[in-house]
């Protein structure tokens, strides 16, 4: 077992095995040339096994060429299809929406602005194309580094958000007081300043970022859910850390990053006895860059579920342009989007209710599974027969009155509670009881 930094010294090692297995086989790609001497060597044996392991690699990026040209891939395993095969507990993404404050806001602004001017200016409109510029000297590569600058003030300024910590402190000291958690984000400046927050309502938490020394993250790690619960870091976790026992995973989106994000995923996803769902809260600052952190997540554990389509859908409805219809439909159009925008507003409650299901199983199961036989007439030959099929039933506690159940027939999307009965919405018994069953 070795280290590609140290085995990129010693590649006769390679030269002398059978068979060479790379691990996190994404860590080589042609951005790192010290380690492109590894895959020639490989190569010079055609007999040599070789098998590359990985939970990030993206087969789109030229960067990964080398990677797929020798080790093509024999074999996919997501997310969704471990956790149906009960190898991965099933990640509960839990979108949280804040807002910046009016100052942020206008900082914001300031900042974009001048980002969209340079851009406009050059017709270049990302970092690759800014880095071309860049090379060039002179006013253009001036105005490539404010483009840069901008850019980083930008994000430094979401992955701090006044109501970015302030959500994330909330969900820790309300929700989850004594449950080990784990917090991700993008800037050291973000990670201080909620460990600040904590400390002022007296929650401890410790930070593991690039210049923790190895034996000081070890004892921090050794104490994790003993003397404090709140682990903070700074991409360090990302790779290589086993904590299945953990549950929770708060995200303070500003990356849009696939390899982060299923990295940070898969650290809280790890099967555990008496784990079969992770909870990951996403908080991100709406109607900013921050947006795209959401459907990035959704595509890592591939959550198209129907509750994710029916909130887009109902959000497009809502977007009609008023303008683009006639006045003599505008009046009808108006009510029907009115009532688009209650039916939605209804739904996404729901949603929020069934989270809270979700959050109180950790605790407690509130949600049973029960088996029933169900009795079919089946018609055959002229003849009609009795044909027993096992069904599923889920029993959903009560948030109001312990003792009361509601069953829940996911195959057929029924309930017993007075919601799905006389409204004939999907209640939120359904919404919780999808959100934990594997997909």
């Amino acid at each position: 077992i070795s280290t590609y930094h140290s085995i990129a010294r010693n590649l006769d090692i390679v030269r002398r095995s059978n068979m060479v297995i790379f691990d996190e086989v994404h860590l080589i790609r042609d951005t790192a040339k010290s380690f492109s001497k590894i895959f020639d060597t490989v190569v010079e044996d055609p007999k040599k096994a070789i098998l590359g392991l990985t939970a990030t690699l993206d087969e789109s990026d030229f960067k990964n060429s080398t990677i797929l040209a020798v080790l093509p891939p024999v074999k996919r395993y997501s997310i969704r299809k471990a956790v149906s095969d009960k190898r991965l507990a099933k990640p509960i993404v839990i979108p949280i929406k804040v807002n910046l404050t009016e100052n942020e806001l206008r900082e914001y602004d300031i900042f974009s602005t001048k980002i969209k001017n340079i851009s406009k200016r050059f017709k270049r409109y990302d970092a690759n194309l800014m880095t071309g510029l860049l090379k060039k000297g002179g006013f253009a590569s001036g105005m490539a580094k404010a483009w840069f600058a901008n850019v980083r003030k930008r994000k430094l300024l979401l992955s701090y958000a006044e109501n970015k910590l302030s959500a994330a402190a909330n969900i820790i000291s309300e929700k989850f007081p004594d449950e080990k958690i784990m917090v991700f984000s993008e800037t050291m400046d973000s990670i201080e300043k909620l460990r600040d927050i904590l400390a002022c309502q007296g929650v401890m938490a410790k930070i593991i970022e690039a210049k923790t020394k190895t034996s000081e993250r070890h004892k921090i790690l050794n104490k994790w859910g003993n003397d404090f619960n709140v682990l903070l870091s700074l991409h360090t976790l990302e790779i290589g850390y086993d904590v299945p026992q953990v549950r929770i995973e708060i995200i303070l989106a500003t990356t849009s990053n696939m390899n982060q994000i299923i990295q940070r995923i898969g650290r809280v996803i790890r099967k555990y006895e008496g784990k079969n769902v992770a909870l990951i809260y996403l908080i991100y600052v709406s109607d900013t860059k921050d947006n795209n952190i959401v459907d990035v997540v959704n595509k890592a554990v591939k959550d198209d579920s129907d509750i994710k389509n029916q909130v887009d859908r109902k959000e497009r409805l809502r977007r009609i342009p008023e303008q683009q219809i006639t006045t003599v439909t505008a009046i009808k159009s108006k009510e029907n989007i009115k009532n688009r925008i209650t039916e939605k507003e209804g739904f996404e409650k729901r949603v929020e209710k069934a989270y809270g299901i979700v959050e109180s199983s950790l605790n407690g199961s509130l949600i049973v599974e029960q088996k029933e036989e169900k009795r079919e007439n089946v018609e055959s030959n002229d003849a009609i027969h009795d044909k027993k099929r096992e069904i599923k039933i889920y029993m959903v506690k009560s948030g109001k009155n312990n003792n009361k159940f509601y069953e829940v027939d996911i195959e057929n999307k029924t309930c017993t509670c007075a919601d799905f009965i006389f409204r004939h919405v999907k209640c939120k018994h359904i919404i919780a009881t999808e959100f934990v069953l594997p997909s």
